[in-house]
């Protein structure tokens, strides 16, 4: 993936925009400053959007109601959880009134209910699935009795494997972090319904009817693979947990078609980023690489910096991305 110019909005050029809340519209209880005016601009452009969370703790009338406080307007039906991508996994597999044991919160039980599933806490013969997402409240129990209905061939799939997720305080535990106990303990490995994996993003085009979407998030392993295996743009933001050296350091498969200091970006033109044969140039910023060492020379945004030094970075292989050079440029750009 190389970095995308775009010389009109791209609230035009895209039809829709999945947002991810944490650390793109919200952190912790705090709205991102840019996010209320953001999406309302978007939409007036005529974007549909949709809030799509690999969070399944939360049911989508209270994100909802949390977002409406924030300053964005958000109605449950805006809202796309990765609880409500692992129920219909599940639901695509098994008949209505199946037993599944959830371990996690209200958020999971309800999309699980949604779906016409049953949900249980008890590991029973009657239970052919396991939907682990996470809470703030998970309890011993509740990990062992997911244990002991995987052991016994129960489905296992897991609303999101993220290890961490961002907060006031910052990186803590998150669902995926909960998820290696009963993997470790069972030997079997979860289906993954949130992103980076398909289910999420097809429930969030899905509901908008989008046929060129554009994702929008703060991670690489989650949002912006996840617009990799759909053929999508991904627009990163780094109002969240992913740094510009994380960006410079991404795998292929990883690397963003845009970057943004907030979700605003979507908003707004992007800037050509020019192969200068040695190295890329982007707004005033020219990046030279040099037996494997960049360097770069300019002045103006020093985003569009970033910008420059990933496209001579991710095009010549001798570059070492945590290299001293490297590390060099950026904090000539102020990281």
């Amino acid at each position: 993936m190389s970095l995308l110019a775009a010389d009109r909005p791209l609230n035009t050029l895209y039809d829709a925009m999945l947002l991810d809340l944490d650390g793109v519209v919200y952190i912790g209880p705090h709205a991102v400053p840019a996010a209320p005016e953001a999406v309302g601009k978007a939409r007036a452009a005529g974007a549909k959007v949709a809030f799509v969370t690999n969070n399944a703790g939360r049911t989508p009338a209270r994100i909802a109601e949390h977002l409406t406080q924030l300053g964005v307007a958000a109605a449950p039906d805006d809202v796309v959880t990765s609880a409500e991508a692992a129920a219909r996994l599940v639901s695509e597999l098994h008949p209505a009134g199946s037993d599944v044991l959830v371990v996690g919160d209200t958020g999971l039980r309800q999309a699980v209910r949604k779906m016409g599933l049953r949900p249980v806490t008890v590991a029973s013969d009657s239970v052919v699935a396991v939907v682990q997402g996470y809470s703030r409240s998970m309890s011993r129990d509740l990990l062992d009795q997911g244990a002991l209905a995987v052991a016994r061939g129960a489905l296992y799939v897991a609303s999101n494997a993220d290890a961490t997720a961002p907060s006031e305080w910052g990186a803590t535990p998150a669902n995926g972090s909960f998820v290696r106990v009963i993997a470790h303990a069972t030997g079997v490995e979860p289906v993954v319904a949130g992103k980076p994996m398909r289910p999420l993003h097809e429930e969030g085009i899905r509901r908008t009817g989008a046929r060129n979407p554009l994702i929008v998030g703060d991670r690489l392993d989650t949002d912006i693979e996840g617009a990799t295996v759909h053929g999508a743009a991904g627009l990163l933001v780094l109002s969240g947990v992913t740094a510009p050296a994380d960006v410079l350091a991404a795998p292929e498969h990883q690397r963003p078609a845009y970057l943004a200091w907030d979700v605003s970006g979507m908003n707004d033109t992007h800037p050509e980023v020019a192969s200068t044969g040695h190295g890329a140039r982007c707004g005033g910023w020219t990046v030279t690489v040099t037996g494997g060492a960049p360097a770069i020379e300019g002045t103006g945004d020093r985003l569009d910096g970033l910008r420059a030094l990933c496209a001579a970075v991710w095009a010549d292989a001798t570059v070492d991305p945590g290299g001293p050079a490297a590390r060099g440029v950026l904090a000539r750009l102020g990281w």
